[in-house]
């Protein structure tokens, strides 16, 4: 059981070390941005899609600073988020109903980016992008949600011998 529990708090600090990043990401966009039309040419689909998301961020940020807290509590949200999987990083058998949340909050990203991104005219590709995020934390959640079965299983059975 040691090694399941101690596999599956390896994968938590992996998901939460990456929900923290992602946050992070949110709040210097303007200068993500930057770098990143320098990266594509404007010619291509993504790069001229960049460069539109681009302007507009630079524009919003010059007329509407202030509508760039957004992005603050987006990154306040990972952060929170990152804190409660401290829950199943201490006892992670007990606390499994995280990582099902988790799971549930990852498939959610799915029909969210479908549906909010159609509404707000993001490209489908994009939508795509965004939708693989919620498919990259299914992996080490799902990982860990069966490392814990699997330690749950071996609990019950010392328990009644």
């Amino acid at each position: 059981m040691d090694k399941n529990i101690r596999q599956t708090r390896h994968w938590i600090v992996l998901f939460m070390i990456a929900l923290f990043l992602s946050g992070l990401t949110a709040i210097p966009l303007e200068n993500e941005l930057s770098f990143l039309s320098r990266c594509f040419s404007p010619q291509t689909p993504i790069g001229a899609w960049i460069d539109k998301v681009y302007i507009a961020i630079v524009n919003m940020n010059t007329r509407y600073p202030f509508l760039a807290y957004g992005y603050d509590w987006l990154a306040f949200a990972h952060f929170v988020l990152a804190i409660l999987f401290i829950g199943p990083l201490k006892d992670p058998v007990r606390n499994k109903w995280v990582i099902d949340f988790g799971i549930v909050a990852c498939l959610l990203i799915v029909p969210f980016a479908f549906i909010a991104g159609h509404y707000r005219s993001i490209p489908m590709g994009w939508r795509l992008i965004d939708c693989s995020f919620g498919v990259i934390g299914l992996i080490p959640l799902s990982i860990c949600r069966s490392k814990i079965l699997q330690a749950e299983k071996i609990i019950a059975k010392t328990t009644f011998i």
